[in-house]
């Protein structure tokens, strides 16, 4: 048995948005994870199925979207996941050299994926292992 250390499964990973309450709007409404706030912290939880956590804070007009994806987002079905978050209003991105369909969905080699951003700009996707 190793000893303990400060490392260990209650790790979690964060990333800035520009405006919180448009980040709750979105992350809450229109992909409908459980979001809570701390409004003193200007700080948003996600918290996802399987028990992981996402902090999202707000760094307001000094904000810069990461220029990659930022969340993963696992699914059974890609071309119901990606129908379902169009009928919502996201909208997917095309990326040059990834050979995406007319719906955004990377299909070759791989796992299926397509990518979309919120609306502070940072890359989320949803994809599927084939």
């Amino acid at each position: 048995m190793g000893k303990q250390t400060m490392l260990g499964t209650k790790a979690f990973s964060g990333f800035s948005v520009d405006d919180l309450s448009r980040a709750k709007q979105f992350y809450g409404g229109t992909l409908g994870l459980e979001v809570t706030e701390n409004k003193e912290m200007k700080t948003l939880m996600l918290h996802l199925g399987t028990g992981g956590r996402v902090l999202v804070y707000a760094k307001g007009p000094t904000h810069a979207p990461a220029s990659y994806t930022v969340l993963n987002f696992p699914v059974e079905d890609i071309d119901t996941a990606v129908d379902e978050l169009v009928s919502r209003g996201v909208r997917f991105q095309k990326y040059e050299g990834f050979g995406q369909d007319e719906k955004g969905i990377a299909r070759g080699g791989g796992p299926l994926i397509a990518w979309f951003t919120d609306p502070a700009g940072n890359i989320l996707s949803v994809l599927q292992d084939k």
